[in-house]
């Protein structure tokens, strides 16, 4: 892993489908091969995740709207050494995906098929896992992705937020999904204290990588039939993470 250059964190993808006219606008992750993960030094010091205050959240889109919730983050970890992030990782628990938009019925059953083999698979695949391999300050990054923001009109609703203003950092992690990881760089909003550290993201990712195909939009046969889901799903988080207290030496 490339020393992090500056404070930072960290993400994680996992993302869902159904619902809107059209994709949205926004930043698009670099996918490419996993990357190495080096070893964390011991002088690092912890920054666990405050599983309560942070946020992972997706919109999934097809022709005729959209539908958008939550994967719950289970745990996770930013090491910093020197006030630089050195390393750090998070796992999300995907048997607590939730649907925002629906109620009743229909939400339980759009859960239970987000949880089924042809979404997610929760059985076999029951998390998916974000780990840090690179940040860098977003100016001096090479973002190949176009970062404007841009809106969306769903139902004849003109939709923005699908993008961070003014991103500080461009963070490089492995998302692994479906016992597939991938590399995945996206731009961030990162902010550091002596005790906390905060970030904030939006981004789109193309789920078919991770072998997410129910629906594929580029199956011809369920294009003609307009039962096409698209493969963009927007993921975003908003995460906190407290330092560890440092140990107190016991009195003799």
């Amino acid at each position: 892993m490339k020393t992090l250059s500056f404070p930072v964190l960290a993400l994680v993808a996992a993302f869902f489908v159904s619902g809107c006219q059209q994709n949205p606008g926004g930043s698009d992750a670099e996918v490419g091969a996993a990357q190495d993960v080096d070893q964390i030094s011991a002088q690092a010091v912890n920054y666990p995740l405050d599983t309560e205050a942070s946020e992972l959240t997706w919109y999934g889109f097809k022709p005729t709207g959209r539908h958008n919730g939550t994967i719950a983050i289970q745990d996770g970890t930013l090491a910093v050494e020197n006030g630089t992030i050195v390393g750090g990782s998070f796992t999300m628990d995907l048997n607590q995906i939730d649907v925002l938009d629906l109620e009743g019925e229909d939400k339980q059953k759009l859960t239970g098929h987000l949880q089924s083999p042809d979404f997610f698979h929760v059985e076999q695949y029951p998390n998916a896992k974000f780990e840090i391999t690179e940040v860098q300050p977003y100016a001096e990054a090479k973002m190949e992705a176009d970062t404007s923001r841009l809106d969306v009109v769903v139902n004849d609703e003109a939709v923005d937020e699908y993008s961070i203003d003014n991103p500080t950092h461009a963070i490089t992690g492995n998302l692994t999904l479906r016992d597939t990881t991938l590399s995945i760089v996206f731009p961030a909003k990162v902010t550091i204290t002596s005790d906390q550290i905060e970030a904030q993201a939006k981004f789109n990712i193309d789920r078919t990588k991770w072998n997410v195909s129910y629906g594929d939009e580029n199956d011809m046969e369920a294009r003609a039939k307009d039962k096409f889901i698209y493969n963009t799903v927007n993921v975003g988080f908003d995460i906190k993470a407290n330092k560890e207290p440092e140990a107190t030496a016991s009195a003799s």
